[in-house]
């Protein structure tokens, strides 16, 4: 069955690139800030680039964030993609300015200590054992970056009766989380929209997980 995705329109990101992307891979996609359209498609993607600010702005100002908030509470999934991974994390710091996050994950979205930034260029991932999104994809394929600024560090270890998330790490001077899989949220780093047909096979992993 098609599956009918949208890309969130909140004035940040590669919209017509991710578009065309799941386009390829079989979706029946929509470019859209319209909120009811975002909250019942089966699968929506919220792409981001430029500062951390801007994006948690333009988010706000289409209701993304309680859009991406009432999804998961029924379980739909969400895919966030470069900042539209970030935003989802608790808080930004860029040049000293701290910006809220969505709040899904705890954890920091700082500037990399990298001799050179922005990382930007094709790059491995290491994916835990268990990974959908990286089902089936060689360790060797690289994907594409284009960032400052990453988590560092994992910050949420679940207790008792809770899945621990698949966290996907990659390396640019120091280890930063790549992708996350926690449920129905899922994310990642780079950008699977201008990473051929290894960004094509994850996407279309991601489509297959869709209900």
């Amino acid at each position: 069955m098609v599956k009918n995705i949208v890309v969130l329109d909140y004035g940040s990101g590669n919209l017509r690139s991710a578009e065309r992307a799941l386009a390829r891979v079989g979706a029946n996609v929509t470019v859209t800030s319209d909120f009811d359209a975002a909250l019942e498609c089966d699968g929506l993607v919220v792409p981001g680039v430029g500062a951390f600010e801007a994006c948690m702005a333009g988010l706000k100002s289409v209701y993304g964030e309680r859009i991406i908030g009432r999804r998961l509470a029924g379980g739909r999934p969400v895919l966030g993609i470069c900042v539209g991974m970030q935003i989802l994390f608790a808080r930004g710091v860029e040049h000293g300015v701290e910006t809220e996050g969505c709040g899904e994950w705890p954890g920091t979205v700082e500037r990399l200590d990298a001799p050179v930034l922005p990382h930007m260029g094709w790059n491995t991932v290491k994916a835990p054992a268990g990974s959908a999104l990286f089902a089936g994809i060689d360790e060797a394929t690289r994907f594409y970056f284009v960032h400052s600024y990453g988590v560092r560090e994992w910050e949420l270890h679940p207790g008792d009766g809770f899945a621990e998330p698949l966290v996907t790490w990659a390396e640019h001077g120091v280890p930063f989380v790549a992708a996350v899989e926690n449920g129905p949220l899922m994310a990642t780093q780079f950008h699977p929209e201008k990473s051929g047909d290894a960004g094509a096979a994850l996407l279309s992993n991601w489509l297959g997980t869709l209900e």
